[in-house]
């Protein structure tokens, strides 16, 4: 995995400003602990991944966050940037751009469950093509990995968080005349049924405890 860049897209995990859909069951003060949580087990997944470098594309402040010393340390030897850029999309572009050239794999904070085996295998299925997308089940993606840079200069004219963000990102990539490949599907956590699912899925994650915690004080 050597050169490999695992680019990670991230909220700092403020209360009322993170996984504000979650919110509305759990109340802001426990959304924000479990978008930390969610963070926490990305940026470990990544440290498993051997040979691989972590780049943080950040939106906000991580000591003011929920567990803010918790995130602070776990990043240390980590790049981090801030996000640029008026849309999300936008704001993906120009990470990527500032990720640089090389091997990228670009994942959200938004999958805890996430493992160094599912990294490794969409580098796997990035091999002979310029992209390589995961579509998740509410018709959004969890991955791009890409070589070059200039291959998520498309995705700004793509609608993100709609049901059909995967389709319109795979036929943008395409459009440009890029090989697109994909990779093992992915549920993400917007809402507490998701929360509900992954924390089944993952139990060992800090998501889970997180979450198990808030079920039974509720």
């Amino acid at each position: 995995m050597t050169g490999l860049t695992v680019l990670v897209m991230a909220k700092a995990p403020v209360p009322g400003r993170a996984k504000t859909r979650l919110a509305v069951a759990t109340g802001d003060e426990v959304a924000a602990d479990l978008a930390a949580a969610a963070l926490l087990d990305t940026i470990a997944a990544v440290a498993a991944l051997p040979g691989a470098r972590g780049h943080l594309a950040l939106a906000g402040d991580l000591p003011t966050a929920s567990r803010g010393p918790e995130l602070v340390a776990a990043v240390e030897g980590w790049r981090v940037t801030a996000q640029r850029g008026a849309s999300f999309a936008d704001r993906l572009a120009a990470a990527h751009l500032d990720a640089g050239p090389g091997p990228v794999v670009q994942v959200g904070m938004d999958t805890p469950q996430l493992t160094p085996e599912l990294l490794a295998g969409v580098l796997d299925d990035l091999a002979g093509h310029d992209a390589c997308l995961g579509p998740a089940p509410d018709g959004g993606w969890w991955v791009l990995a890409r070589h070059d840079p200039s291959v998520a200069a498309p995705l700004g004219g793509v609608a993100m968080s709609t049901t059909s963000t995967y389709d319109d990102t795979r036929a943008a990539l395409v459009g440009a005349g890029y090989r697109v490949s994909s990779t093992t599907p992915l549920g993400d956590v917007d809402t507490v049924e998701d929360a509900a699912e992954v924390a089944r899925l993952a139990p060992h994650t800090r998501f889970a405890a997180a979450f198990r915690a808030w079920e039974e004080r509720s």
